[in-house]
């Protein structure tokens, strides 16, 4: 089951069929048990119209969050240890991402409050201080305020390489800015997790022709999700429940960074494909 938070309302989408769901977002996905609620919904209320579903779904889609905060997890995947190493090796940072990638303690960070964040379609940004700049697919959870992984987004944290490379202690600037994360296209909602063997795949296109791609599987990631829920969840209250990225599994090469105009194209199985244009932060354009 799909939800869509759009500027006309929230639909519910299962089986080709959409429902309209007269709800405000934070009080329903703030819920246990998520999926048997929606089902319910699908029981007892009429599917719409095709047209109707069409209008609704052709408008603007808004990203899946309410008043929720969203954190990050880093160094989660293989391919992310090598690639902070190799930023942040002249530096001499590079032990930092190699211990932290077998310690019993993840990396969580803050990454966004909701007015940050970005939707399928809009744009994300890129620093104007940065000299390398990339997008970092992740499969992102949903977590209520109990702590319960609900739901599943895609989530763009996007990342600038240089700064965070230069200084660890740059992460914040580095990973925290105007519109640096976008969520989309849906809340995914099921009764059991989402199966490891769902692929994540990322394309970048400059001038409508790919100049990036790469996939890999949910399943290459070192930590459960539970686990990083977890630690989050330790010392931490979200009274309208967090999302969480679970961290990047597939990195551009060092030679690569965004340029303004770029479309970053990810892709998870079951959820969905969210796109979102690369821009720069009005303030830099007077």
């Amino acid at each position: 089951m799909k939800l869509y938070k759009t500027t006309k309302g929230i639909i519910l989408e299962h089986a080709g069929a959409a429902y309209i769901v007269d709800d405000q977002w934070d009080i329903l996905v703030n819920r246990d048990n998520l999926a048997a609620y929606l089902q319910e919904i699908i029981d007892d209320t009429t599917a719409l119209g095709a047209d109707v579903q069409r209008e609704f779904l052709n408008g603007q889609l808004l990203p899946p969050i309410g008043t929720q905060e969203v954190w990050a997890a880093g160094v989660t995947y293989l391919k992310s240890r090598d690639a902070r190493m190799e930023e942040s090796e002249s530096s001499g940072g590079a032990s930092l991402y190699d211990k932290v990638y077998d310690a019993p303690r993840p990396e969580l960070f803050f990454k966004a409050t909701a007015q940050r964040v970005s939707g399928h379609g809009a744009e994300v940004y890129i620093r104007k201080d940065s000299e390398w700049n990339v997008p970092e697919p992740e499969l992102t959870l949903y977590i209520n305020s109990r702590g319960n992984i609900q739901g599943y987004t895609i989530g763009n944290d996007m990342s600038s390489r240089s700064i965070e490379g230069e200084n660890a202690l740059y992460l914040p600037q580095a990973k925290i800015y105007e519109k640096s994360a976008a969520l989309g296209p849906c809340l995914y909602v099921r009764s059991t997790p989402i199966p490891g063997e769902s692929a994540i795949k990322l394309v970048i296109k400059r001038d409508g022709v790919a100049v990036y791609e790469d996939e890999t599987t949910i399943s290459r990631i070192k930590r459960s999700f539970t686990e990083l829920v977890d630690y989050l969840y330790a010392e931490c209250d979200f009274p309208q429940g967090c999302f969480l990225m679970t961290g990047t599994c597939l990195v551009p090469p060092p030679t690569f960074t965004l340029q303004v105009g770029d479309e970053v194209v990810i892709t998870i199985d079951n959820i969905g494909t969210m796109i979102n244009t690369i821009g720069i932060n009005p303030k830099h354009k007077l």
